[in-house]
């Protein structure tokens, strides 16, 4: 259950809790840090997708995007943690993360993600390599035409599925809103849909609609609640809003978190909450 707020006021960002930037009975955006996702119950969460930051230098607005690589597997290990304990028991993790990067010599990125969610007490379900087909992210070769230190580019990213205590989650009373040919599509374990233009939603890094669109109903029901502990842009949130499922969108930048509220205002069916 996402705890209770007095009103439309907003709550502070520091001393008495995160900032609110839109909320209804079934969508909250907070401006918030993914470390600590103390307003979140324990076990209230079925189902997280996102993608969280790389490592790579990237242009944030609120987080460092280059620090050194150590610490930035500590960091996962302690949003992983945080996200098993407001999974439900048998809750799933998708996470969108690179195969590899050739840069500044961080070259296992999807491995060491898998080692750290294990460890930090997810279970690992699957991988589902998408292939996005872009091959103009290219810059160097290492070494050309050399068997010197030539680098090898792989013009895909990888989505890893964990769970939390147990796969199978009876449907009980909840539906089901997957088309025959999509689950026969999707549960093949390489996708191939374009990815998404920076410049067109206001973030350096986005993933398509496509992306958490079929994660959502390959993974949950109707009404299951969606987190995205990097929210970005808001693209997981438009996705959740127009599939029926209830929504928690956790974002460190009030920049992107206004994006992200813009969108939810465009998408279609409108959401008809509060907007700051």
């Amino acid at each position: 259950m996402i705890p209770a707020v007095d009103g439309n006021s907003l709550i502070g960002p520091s001393a008495t809790g995160p900032v609110i930037h839109f909320r209804d009975e079934r969508i909250t955006i907070y401006q918030a840090d993914s470390t600590d996702l103390n307003m979140l119950d324990d076990a209230s969460v079925d189902l997280i997708v996102t993608s969280p930051p790389y490592n790579l230098d990237v242009s944030y607005h609120g987080y460092q995007d280059a620090v050194p690589y150590d610490r930035y597997l500590d960091w996962v290990g302690t949003w992983a943690r945080s996200l098993l304990r407001v999974a439900r028991r048998g809750g799933r993790a998708c996470l969108n993360v690179p195969l590899d990067s050739n840069k500044g010599g961080k070259r296992a990125v999807y491995a060491d993600f898998v080692q750290i969610f294990r460890a930090a007490g997810w279970s690992y379900q699957t991988t589902i390599v998408w292939n996005e087909q872009n091959i103009s992210r290219r810059t160097a070769w290492g070494s050309w035409m050399s068997p010197s230190a030539p680098f090898v580019t792989a013009p895909v990213e990888m989505i890893s599925v964990f769970y939390k205590d147990e796969w199978r989650r009876p449907h009980l009373d909840r539906q089901s809103d997957i088309e025959r040919d999509e689950f026969l599509a999707w549960t093949l374990g390489v996708w191939e849909f374009p990815g998404e233009n920076p410049g067109k939603v206001r973030h350096p890094a986005p993933f398509p609609l496509e992306l958490p669109r079929r994660l959502i109903r390959l993974y949950s029901y109707l009404d299951d609640l969606v987190l995205d502990p990097f929210l970005g842009s808001g693209t997981t949130a438009v996705a959740a809003s127009t599939l029926g499922r209830r929504f928690v969108g956790v974002e460190l930048d009030e920049e992107y978190c206004r994006t992200a509220v813009e969108r939810l205002k465009k998408s279609q069916p409108p959401v008809a909450g509060t907007f700051p």
